[in-house]
């Protein structure tokens, strides 16, 4: 099986990432070139939207850990929504989960997103 990535701006800084498929050895440099050209952009979130995501292997784990790490640099976030069970269980597994903001669905990522504009423009 394959892995589909799309990629979209959601607002300025934030880029959206929709992966269906699996997530494995054999196509994990898809969902790689797409995160290093979102990169490129200086990024203040990437939302990893896995409600498409079947399997996902250690190396795919490697790419969104990878993620994290370039935005920490520059206080970015990486968001995680719509995680299948299976996919969740890997990422407790490995006890990612506190590292990562991971959402039930878009609606609650929604509410985080505006809620963190709206304490940037408070301060």
């Amino acid at each position: 099986m394959s892995l589909k990535v799309g990629l979209r701006e959601r607002e300025a800084g934030v880029f959206i990432l929709s992966t269906s498929g699996r997530l494995d050895t054999n196509t994990y440099p898809v969902l790689e070139a797409r995160v290093d050209q979102v990169l490129t952009n200086s990024p203040r979130a990437i939302v990893f939207d896995m409600s498409g995501l079947d399997y996902v292997s250690s190396m795919g784990v490697r790419v969104i850990i990878k993620a994290e790490k370039a935005l920490a640099k520059t206080g970015g976030k990486v968001i995680m929504t719509n995680l299948q069970p299976q996919i969740e269980k890997v990422f407790e597994i490995i006890k990612a989960l506190p590292s990562f903001s991971i959402f039930k669905n878009t609606q609650e990522m929604d509410d985080y997103l505006d809620k963190m504009q709206k304490k940037t423009l408070e301060d």
